[in-house]
């Protein structure tokens, strides 16, 4: 199995109606390229309608099978973007279809999937069971199992992003992609090096849930069976013959970065083009801004692949940026357990323009003496600098102050 350009092109023609599969914009962004060094271009693929670019590949795939004359009963395995894609694809073309999710899936994520028309099972306790589930289910002759990112048809399908980034930026030096189980990066790679071997293509997982460099290494799909990292939508843990073929023929460099990273880019993204996206959206952005890749005068475009981010996840997300840039500051304070003393603390942090969001009183602590205690505020501040004065005034009102995040 293989795609070619001519296949994506193929695809790019079936996509016959903007409301199911539309071409999305691209952004310049100022403040990104005064922190890249170079010039950037937003991908704007979190705008599609299912909020990611699944749909491209899916409706390729499913055109197909109905205008065969097909009815099989579609079924698919997904924890979320690649179900909606599904979904509304099947939809759209007259197919039934069926999508097995795992029981922790996002309520929102379930929800959006039904609303596409398609049925909901909930099976396993990770995206594996639902997996394993979902293939079994597709032995039967009258069913259609649609694969994420192992089949040409998908992967062509996310190939006509290439299509448009070429056309929309032909002065591209370098594409960024984010890097699940392949299939994205394998199209666009494969459209962009045929159309311009000159643009380098790079690829990006994060690092608790890398399995292309292994795989690169080894010459053969390398499976990780439980990846950690807040960017689920590339935590596919492995890839395909298909799609490392595809990656090795057509990828300049695959690179890695933290969650800590993603969640800084994620925040900044935010900020700086008011643009919400996933954790693997974000993805593509942390490896233009790490050390790990040089675009210096260059024109970069990181794709933005998809926006469907659960609330819970945003709320974890944004908490651990906020407090990696320390204006959400937890302070531990040691008083004598008396009354005012946190009233005296209050009106320091308050003088000093900070917010305190929760406060308790620590009495339980084996090192303190009798009679002492500790205040653990949790405290808003505009920044680091904002965060050393509001200590320093504690200090200076007589207390050890300590943070503690």
């Amino acid at each position: 199995m293989t795609v070619t350009l001519t296949d994506i092109e193929a695809a790019r023609e079936r996509f016959d109606d903007p409301a199911i599969v539309r071409q999305t914009p691209i952004e310049t962004n100022r403040s990104l390229s005064e922190m890249s060094g170079g010039s950037v271009h937003l991908k704007m693929e979190h705008l599609q309608r299912t909020g990611s670019f699944k749909t491209r590949g899916a409706y390729n795939k499913l055109k197909q099978e109905a205008e065969s004359g097909s009815d099989k009963q579609v079924v698919a395995a997904s924890a979320g973007n690649h179900a909606q894609g599904v979904a509304l694809a099947a939809t759209t073309v007259g197919l039934d279809s069926t999508i097995v999710m795992p029981e922790n899936a996002p309520q929102a994520k379930v929800d959006a999937t039904r609303s596409y028309g398609a049925r909901v099972k909930l099976h396993g306790a990770n995206f594996g069971e639902a997996m394993t589930h979902a293939q079994e289910m597709a032995e039967e002759p009258e069913r259609l199992f649609v694969h994420a990112y192992d089949d040409p048809d998908i992967v062509a399908g996310q190939g006509t992003l290439g299509l448009e980034i070429h056309e929309q930026v032909p002065d591209a030096d370098t594409v960024i992609v984010p890097i699940g189980g392949g299939g994205l990066i394998g199209g666009i790679s494969t459209a962009l090096n045929t159309l311009d071997d000159s643009i380098r293509v790079i690829g990006v997982q994060a690092d608790l849930a890398a399995t292309v460099p292994d795989s690169l290494q080894k010459g053969a799909p390398v499976d990780e069976e439980s990846p950690k990292t807040i960017a689920d939508g590339i935590a596919t843990g492995g890839i395909s013959e298909l799609t490392l073929g595809l990656i090795e023929d057509h990828v300049d460099e695959v690179v890695t970065v933290s969650d800590d990273e993603i969640a800084r880019s994620l925040l900044t993204v935010l900020e700086r083009s008011k643009q919400l996206v996933e954790g693997a959206g974000a993805a593509s952005v942390a490896a233009m801004l790490s050390d790990e890749v040089d675009v210096d005068g260059e024109t970069i475009v990181p794709l933005l692949c998809g926006g469907n981010i659960d609330m819970s996840m945003l709320q974890t997300v944004l908490t651990h940026a906020l407090t990696d840039r320390t204006q959400l500051l937890h302070l531990r304070i040691h008083i004598r357990d008396q009354p005012g003393e946190m009233g005296c603390i209050s009106s320091i942090i308050g003088e000093k323009g900070a917010n305190i969001r929760t406060v308790r009183h620590d009495r339980a602590v084996g090192d303190l003496d009798v009679g002492d205690a500790y205040l653990v505020f949790q405290v808003i501040t505009s920044g680091e600098s904002h965060a050393e004065n509001v200590m320093a005034a504690i200090e200076n009102a007589g207390y050890d102050v300590e943070q503690v995040n």
